[in-house]
């Protein structure tokens, strides 16, 4: 089974310096991109590779670059956005990608900056990953050495200068406009669109914001072309995707596979399966602003189609355990706490919806709920649905506790007719 954005990590060694990075194969993907290839010709092969976006929408790569305007239509300064703000509660992969080989990014960074003709790239990094900012500038500064980075890269005379931006942390910055509100310095929310960022994002330019394991995809395609990347994945989607799982499971971590791996082969080898006394009871397929997906369902690909046809979505396939003793409307309440704090305001139904959605999921957890909670939280699933707010901050709060009430909905009348937690 083929890794390419994982060979080069091995847990307990620091990432490659660059020489050692390049006697892996490392920046030839660039050299070749730059010396022998245009910038419509990357965009073309990466939009025949099918390549979807990592971070959890799955927006295919190709397209979200070739709507940017040309140089012709469009003169002065475009952007290239790494979103490494990885804040989603139980994804984990972006930080083991950027501590792991962080010149894999910055090759990729180079390529995609290329493709859009972009001569100024920042990495949006979540504030809390101090190892990860200290390897990035690191690999930034030995690639400016080796003439990677600059002007005129390999006799090409394309610029680009990288910058490491930290975040101030908080969830809504993972959503890509107020991603770039806050580059700007301005309050972190999120704009309207259209027009969309690759025709007015930073500083009301042209840019193109990727996920971190989106973009470290590209130098291995450009290296192997379009046949072996679809090849690597299992059924329609191309390549491989790196799924993580958390919870009461022998083995957490993170493991590079095809994509569209079947949830239970995740779940029971690559996770070890469930510690000796705990049985699976859910799981959250995606991270936590995911649906709940049954034992039922664990034959599921972990692909984007698949998934979504049980309810769910892959999200950052990162997988949550819940088990027989977890009480799930504690889990439920503890997502919803955090989605709750880290709504950003601007939108009323967010704002003021998710902290009642927190109240009276406390007050069930503290046995002080009522009967007619339950049907106030329904209602709270549609008003705050797609649709119905400004940004997907709000829906994705509402997908775990709507499959909560639909599959759970005993624990919920439970703790409000015994007037406690019963696994307290």
């Amino acid at each position: 089974m083929e890794t390419p954005l994982t060979g080069n990590i091995h847990p307990g060694r620091e990432p490659f310096q660059i020489a050692d990075y390049m006697k892996a194969g490392g920046y030839r993907a660039m050299r070749k991109s730059l010396s022998t290839m245009s910038p419509a010709d990357v965009i073309s092969v990466i939009t025949k590779s099918k390549l979807r976006g990592r971070g959890g929408a799955g927006f295919p790569t190709g397209v979200k670059w070739s709507v940017v305007p040309s140089k012709e239509t469009s003169p002065g300064p475009r952007y290239l956005v790494v979103n490494a703000d990885e804040m989603e509660p139980g994804t984990f992969k972006d930080r083991l990608l950027l501590e792991g080989d962080p010149h894999q990014l910055i090759e990729a960074i180079i390529i995609a900056a290329y493709a859009i003709q972009a001569n100024i790239a920042y990495i949006f990094l979540r504030g809390e990953y101090h190892l990860a900012a200290r390897y990035l500038q690191q690999a930034i500064g030995e690639a400016e050495a080796q003439g990677y980075l600059g002007r005129n890269i390999v006799h090409s005379e394309f610029d680009l200068s990288i910058h490491v931006h930290t975040s101030g942390g908080r969830y809504i910055c993972g959503e890509e406009t107020a991603l770039l509100t806050a580059l700007e310095g301005k309050r972190a929310i999120p704009r309207a669109k259209p027009p969309f960022p690759q025709i007015s994002g930073l500083l009301g330019r042209p840019t193109v914001v990727n996920n971190v394991e989106t973009l470290c995809n590209v130098p291995h395609i450009i290296n192997n072309g379009v046949d072996w990347f679809t090849k690597l994945g299992i059924g329609d989607d191309g390549g491989t995707k790196i799924y993580g799982a958390s919870g009461h499971v022998r083995r957490p971590g993170a493991w590079e596979l095809p994509l569209g791996t079947p949830l239970r082969e995740i779940i029971e080898i690559h996770a070890g399966g469930m510690r000796d006394g705990y049985e699976l009871r859910s799981v959250l397929p995606g991270g936590a602003s995911t649906s709940f997906l049954m034992p039922c369902d664990l034959d599921v690909a972990m692909n984007y189609a698949s998934v979504e046809k049980l309810g769910s979505r892959l999200g950052t396939g990162a997988v949550i355990i819940l088990d027989q003793k977890t009480c799930p409307v504690g889990m439920i309440h503890n997502l919803e706490h955090f989605f709750a704090q880290e709504s950003c305001g601007w939108c009323t139904p967010c704002r003021e919806g998710l902290p009642w959605v927190e109240r009276l999921l406390s007050a069930i957890e503290a046995g002080e709920g009522e009967t007619d909670d339950l049907m106030v939280l329904e209602q709270h699933v549609g008003l705050l649905g797609p649709g119905r707010t400004f940004c997907a901050h709000a829906p994705g709060a509402m997908a775990p506790l709507a499959s909560g009430l639909k599959y759970f909905r005993a624990d919920f009348e439970q703790h409000i007719h015994e007037k406690h937690c019963p696994w307290s």
